[in-house]
């Protein structure tokens, strides 16, 4: 039995063995050279550059997307990603990288003319922190060392190069320049560096740009600067960067860290790596071969060149001899000049250059356009001054409580953006918490900014970019900020009690809510002289400052930002005359009701309320 039993065994377990080996696949093969880039790894493998940047991220290594890597940390991605790996003859390497160049060629074609372009990069952080001292130190260690005796001109943006590959840095003065251009409709930067002092940690601005950052989509990159300084407290930094939702990659998170020295000019190579880095992640192109569109980021009258205007060009080919449309003017390039003053011939996507030959000044933020020729051009200005009378407002409209239901209704809203700023910090989680627990299937509630004091002119910039709306509990608008919001038709909504806050706009969400009036400032006086009218009556002899002033219209004193009282004129007077309004840049004699307190000093304001469109 046992031998009978062999032979019939045999070919079971060979059929057996033969239908496990055809049922589980081998392990596919790969030849890898000594040394080769990612790029070429990924075409390789199969896989997107990206895939292999974050695995070696894994392992240690950062590199970018043209970077060189040995045949070990190739070998090791490769067997990650499931393959056998074996070294590879020089002739083999060659028809791979032909193939690769060929898979390149045909992705290009299929992408319609997309390249890979720098990234834009703005530099964000507390006052005094080192921003300016890092563009420095970045400008001077990767710029000058390859310009001899170059002279760095200042046009608001530099480009510098890292590894063969160019990165635009944007020399603005803070995220408010930042969030006012997205207000625009410009969308310039790619990635936020956010400066954090070693000595310092994270301060209320860092907090703020970090929010205008993540607010736009940017992504972050933490530099932790002055590491030399004795007083130097990293691992406090890094908590505090945990805290304000910025965990570092050493500490398990995402947010990339380098440590820099701005004074030392130590840790700046490691910083630019790691934003190539992030940069290929992003996967930024555009199209070099189409007419250029591009952006404002500065502009101004020379004396001698006449209007000049720093542009960034956003896809397209600037070339000298264009004809340009740039906000509401136009010209031809009759000469461009790049960050180190030498003159160009030409502006490829992410490259920031200073134009001569328009007409007049643009405004920054304004929008460059290249057109075919002079009439275009003209018809062009006359569509944007159309729409400019039609919307007076260079911000973006924000979402109102009034007509949130409507505009969710029409699906224009998915998230419902809110500037949280309150009285004390206790009181932002609190609200935070309830308002957030407000969100239905159709819209999201997102706290995209909190924080303690009045409502500031950087706020509503930030909710006109986001087109969101501002919450107060508990403090009051400085006059800036109220006439930003008046302008940029920005909602801001003041409350005392949570209830009543939380209340609002869970009917605005559902379409409850009742309409609500909004204030218009007209004008705005101050009050330098006081006479008497009568027995018990005071007069202020007030100059119009801006807008103007007329009888019967509401008004308000304020003091050093405190009102003092809120009544309307009962009398105006020029001179000896009793007239019906007074403009701004003239003097005027104005009565308030019930109000004699007057002092010097004091600020008139006027206004109308109008019901919310």
């Amino acid at each position: 039995m046992a031998k009978a039993s062999k032979p019939s065994e045999a070919p079971e377990s060979a059929a057996e063995e033969a239908s496990n080996s055809s049922s589980s696949p081998k392990t596919p093969s790969i030849e890898i050279p000594q040394s080769l880039s990612v790029r070429q790894l990924a075409a390789l493998l199969q896989v997107s550059a990206v895939d292999i940047i974050k695995q070696l991220m894994r392992t240690g290594i950062m590199a970018n997307i043209n970077q060189v890597i040995d045949y070990k940390a190739a070998a090791a991605v490769a067997t990650a990603t499931g393959y056998e790996v074996r070294p590879q003859t020089v002739r083999e390497l060659a028809s791979a990288i032909g193939e690769v160049k060929r898979r390149q060629q045909l992705q290009d074609k299929q992408l319609g003319g997309l390249r890979p372009r720098p990234p834009i990069i703005t530099i964000m952080g507390h006052v005094d922190h080192g921003k300016t001292r890092l563009l420095d130190a970045i400008r001077q260690t990767n710029v000058m060392a390859t310009e001899a005796g170059g002279i760095t001109q200042h046009i608001g943006a530099y480009q510098v190069e890292v590894n063969g590959q160019k990165v635009t840095f944007l020399d603005t003065p803070g995220h408010e320049a930042f969030t006012a251009m997205r207000a625009r409709g410009a969308q310039v930067t790619d990635i936020t560096v956010l400066v954090v002092a070693a000595d310092d940690g994270v301060m209320p601005q860092t907090l703020e740009a970090r929010d205008h950052a993540q607010a736009a989509g940017v992504p972050i990159v933490v530099a932790i600067n002055k590491i030399d300084k004795p007083n130097a407290n990293l691992e406090l930094v890094k908590q505090q960067l945990a805290d304000a939702g910025l965990l570092i990659e050493e500490w398990g998170g995402d947010t990339v860290c380098v440590l820099v020295s701005a004074k030392e000019k130590t840790g700046i190579t490691e910083l630019l790596e790691n934003i190539l880095v992030v940069a290929e992640l992003e996967e930024l192109k555009a199209n070099p071969s189409q007419p250029a569109v591009g952006v404002v980021i500065e502009a101004g009258m020379n004396k001698t060149k006449g209007p000049l205007a720093t542009v960034l060009v956003h896809t397209g080919t600037l070339r000298l001899g264009d004809t340009v449309v740039v906000g509401t003017t136009w010209g031809r390039v009759r000469a461009m000049f790049n960050d180190m003053g030498k003159r160009v011939r030409k502006a490829e996507p992410a490259t920031p250059v200073e134009l001569l030959g328009l007409n007049v000044v643009p405004q920054v933020g304004d929008t460059l356009t290249v057109v075919a020729g002079e009439r275009q051009a003209r018809a062009l200005i006359q569509e944007r001054l159309q729409e400019a009378e039609q919307q007076p407002s260079l911000l973006l409209k924000s979402v109102r409580l009034d007509n949130l239901f409507d505009q969710i209704s029409a699906g224009k809203i998915k998230e419902l953006n809110v500037i949280l700023k309150t009285d004390v910090q206790g009181t932002i989680e609190p609200i935070r918490s309830s308002l957030e627990q407000l969100a239905t299937e159709e819209v999201q509630v997102r706290i995209i900014h909190s924080g303690t004091g009045n409502v500031t002119e950087s706020d509503v910039m930030l909710a006109a970019a986001s087109k969101g709306l501002i919450i107060g509990f508990g403090v009051g608008s400085e006059a800036g900020a109220r006439r930003l919001a008046s302008t940029g038709g920005v909602d801001i909504r003041h409350y005392d009690v949570i209830y009543n806050l939380v209340d609002d706009v869970g009917k605005a969400l559902k379409g409850l809510l009742e309409p609500s009036y909004v204030e218009v400032i007209v004008g705005r006086a101050e009050v330098r002289a006081i006479f008497s009218s009568g027995k018990k009556t005071k007069v202020a002899g007030a100059y119009v400052i801006e807008g103007k002033v007329s009888r019967g219209i509401s008004a308000r004193v304020r003091r050093q930002e405190e009102v003092v009282s809120e009544s309307v004129v009962n009398s105006l007077r020029r001179f000896k005359d009793d007239v019906k309004e007074v403009v701004s840049g003239y003097e005027c004699g104005v009565g308030i009701e019930d109000f004699n307190e007057f002092e010097v000093g004091d600020i008139l304001e006027f206004f109308r309320r109008e019901k919310a469109s």
